[in-house]
């Protein structure tokens, strides 16, 4: 099959798009032929060996882990998908190899759910991480309420832009940091848009003078201790990006593969609560260059690889 991988950490340039072999299916996985998948930072962050001592690499690795396409072989002990279904998948593992930037990719069920019906492929890939980060922190961990206001830190980007559209589900008021540019789109997600850099706590607290009940940061650094100035006495706090929230009473969270969850993104996808903006696609012999454009952390929404798909085969036919 055709994939991108890389046989050392380094940047775009240890890329390589080339033949490898099949994967091979085991009983409780399906085998997935990619129409689409994702890039995110985790991945390059990944590439460069930025996170060797949690994920460790068996070489070589194919990089990402969001895809969406068509189940062609569903394992022996598999009841929930069959041959032709279209599925959406997270599928991280506990190490770094096989990733989803490939024609192929053997899928654990932990990992999928149904694809959401309204959504293409190249917006349906860029839910599964982006979406589960969201969900999972805003639902499970922060246990955002009606009424409560929600900081999002870098409200534009992948996860910033599910945040805002799932807190304002929740019932809460969003107050998402943007550079002024994406203002516009931030308030169309139905977000109150703030500016990045000097004076950022005080425009908070100009919306929020009593303080934010809960806040997303995306970021780390300065943006942690914004966030600790602009907390209410009560208010919680969650970085996905920095280890030191733990010094500003905070929590750090690395998403999960679950596919009760994905599903719950899926259905929130199909009843509108959900959109996912693509800003950029590249094909597969191009992935090198979404790295590269995603590195510059300017993206809004997400930035997704299409696979090469035969147009002519059954599995290639797209939602009813």
């Amino acid at each position: 099959m055709k994939a991108i991988s890389y046989s050392r950490y380094g940047g775009p340039d240890v890329l390589v798009h080339g033949e490898l072999a099949d994967p091979k299916v085991g009983p409780d996985s399906v085998l997935v032929k990619v129409r689409a998948a994702a890039v995110n930072p985790v991945d390059w962050k990944c590439r460069e060996g930025l996170l060797d001592g949690a994920l460790p690499a068996v070489f070589p690795v194919v990089p990402g882990w969001d895809l969406c396409g068509v189940v062609v072989q569903p394992g022996v002990s598999v009841t929930e998908f069959g041959v032709g279904d279209e599925v959406i998948g997270y599928v991280r593992e506990d190490f770094l190899s096989r990733g989803t930037l490939a024609e192929y990719v053997a899928a654990p069920l932990r990992t999928l759910a149904r694809k959401p019906r309204n959504l293409t492929w190249e917006e349906a890939a860029g839910l599964p991480l982006v979406g589960l980060t969201a969900y999972q922190v805003l639902v499970k961990v922060l246990q955002v309420r009606r009424g409560e206001t929600v900081l999002v830190h870098a409200a534009a980007g992948g996860v910033g832009s599910i945040a805002v559209q799932l807190a304002r589900h929740l019932g809460a008021r969003v107050i998402g940091t943007a550079s002024a540019r994406h203002h516009d789109y931030v308030r169309g997600l139905g977000g109150e848009p703030v500016e990045y850099g000097e004076g950022l706590v005080e425009r908070v607290r100009g919306l929020a003078p009593e303080g934010v009940d809960a806040v997303l940061d995306t970021v780390g650094g300065d943006a942690l201790k914004v966030s600790a100035n602009v907390l209410s006495p009560e208010g919680r706090l969650v970085s996905l990006a920095d280890a030191e929230v733990f010094d500003y009473g905070g929590r750090y969270y690395f998403v999960r593969p679950a596919a009760e969850d994905l599903l719950r993104l899926t259905e929130l996808a199909e009843q509108g609560v959900i959109t996912v903006h693509v800003s950029e696609t590249y094909p597969l012999e191009r992935a090198a260059e979404a790295y590269r454009s995603n590195e510059e952390g300017r993206t809004r929404g997400k930035i997704v690889v299409t696979v090469p798909w035969d147009e002519d085969s059954p599995q290639s036919r797209p939602s009813p």
